[in-house]
């Protein structure tokens, strides 16, 4: 039924591209359409270096909902798609585009109708857009995957599409964490694209000599994120008569996760996928130390690009096997707790902040020709 929509609709959206071309009142970038928390923070960066941004979805999400525009009616797929060709001159999307031709015949033509209409695109990954598992050797993470996403052999074939496509198409490529696993090419190579407002963030360093000490584990997918080793290494050690009070936190919005972070000691992020992403960026801005599965080539490929110095992320590398032991080494001598916790906060101002995230996007609309408002 889609395939049919569009084959109707195409005439039109071609004619309107053409159309947004030469009666161009379009201003600033849009943020979009994924519901994706981070879109907020990369609107907050591009303002800094005084941009006109705005960031619009398609549906919501648990996390939050606190996007300029939400478009959650019939046809608002269309309409967003529509809209972004005469609003905006640039566009920051991810690799499943605007999403009304993601699975369908014309999908390999999205970009060059935002050619067409001469809006920028610049395309950077946040996770499964871009996994294709066929490229993958980490074999822990697809079978994790294929526990926690059965459908994806569905669309498996179409990642792989979608990630040349927007290669090929897109006005500028962004790569990092463990997306490069995936990609092939890409113009600008970061940590991650993700940012935080540290300004809102006051950092609650630890201060808890006595028990219990507290832990959180906040999975979107337990599978991917290992929960299992972590719940039965806990487990163990409570078992083992240590005093742990330890939250398995689950579809929790946005600013409630932030209040508990604020008040646990250890944050257990993730032991299969070999990166750390928005919830470990979130802790260590609080100040907390966060225990994470950090793989040595990825980490190696940013010290050689002197995206990072060696041994400067402060995050505590695990894995399934050693897990218990890490734990409970740190639970038994919590001397460190506090200093990884700082070094953790200087590093997220570093590396993720709204004026450096800002910066590096400011130096890429600079390269495409879109400037300040």
């Amino acid at each position: 039924m889609r395939n049919l929509n569009l084959i109707i609709l195409m005439p039109l959206i071609i004619f309107l591209s053409i159309l947004s071309r030469f009666f161009n009142k379009r201003k600033g970038i849009g943020i979009g359409p994924e519901p994706l928390i981070n879109n907020i923070f990369h609107k907050k960066a591009l303002e800094n270096f005084d941009y006109y941004a705005e960031t619009f979805s398609i549906g919501s999400y648990y996390i939050t909902n606190k996007f300029d525009h939400v478009f959650d009616f019939p046809l608002c797929s269309y309409y967003s798609f529509l809209r972004s060709l005469f609003v905006y001159e640039c566009l920051y999307m991810y690799f499943n585009g605007c999403l009304i031709f993601k699975n369908s015949i014309f999908e390999n033509f999205e970009p060059h109708i935002f050619k067409i209409a001469g809006v920028k695109t610049v395309i950077m990954p946040y996770g499964s857009d871009v996994q294709d598992l066929s490229r993958s050797k980490n074999l822990l993470y697809k079978n994790a995957v294929f526990k926690d996403a059965p459908t994806y052999k569905l669309d498996d074939t179409n990642i792989a599409k979608r990630i040349f496509k927007w290669q090929i198409n897109g006005s500028h490529i962004i790569s990092g964490c463990d997306w490069v696993d995936y990609m092939t090419f890409w113009d600008t190579l970061m940590i991650s694209h993700f940012a935080i407002d540290t300004d809102e963030i006051k950092p609650n360093f630890f201060s808890n000599t006595s028990d219990p000490i507290k832990i959180i584990h906040a999975p979107n997918h337990q599978n991917i994120k290992g929960s299992k080793f972590f719940i039965t290494a806990v487990e163990d050690l409570i078992s083992e008569g240590h005093h742990i009070d330890f939250k398995l936190l689950k579809n929790v919005p946005n600013e409630e996760f932030k209040e508990k972070i604020s008040n646990c000691d250890i944050l257990l992020d993730q032991l299969i996928v070999g990166w750390y992403a928005m919830t470990a960026i979130e802790a260590m801005a609080f100040g907390k130390p966060v225990i994470c599965f950090m793989r040595e080539d990825i980490e190696e490929l940013f010290v050689c690009e002197g995206l990072i110095e060696r041994d400067e992320i402060p995050i505590i590398n695990a894995n399934t096997k050693n897990i218990k032991e890490i734990l409970k080494n740190l639970i038994e001598d919590r001397s460190a707790l506090r200093e990884i916790g700082i070094k953790s906060r200087n590093y997220v101002e570093a590396h993720h902040s709204l004026d450096f995230i800002g910066n590096c996007f400011n130096e890429i609309n600079q390269k495409i020709g879109v400037y300040p408002s």
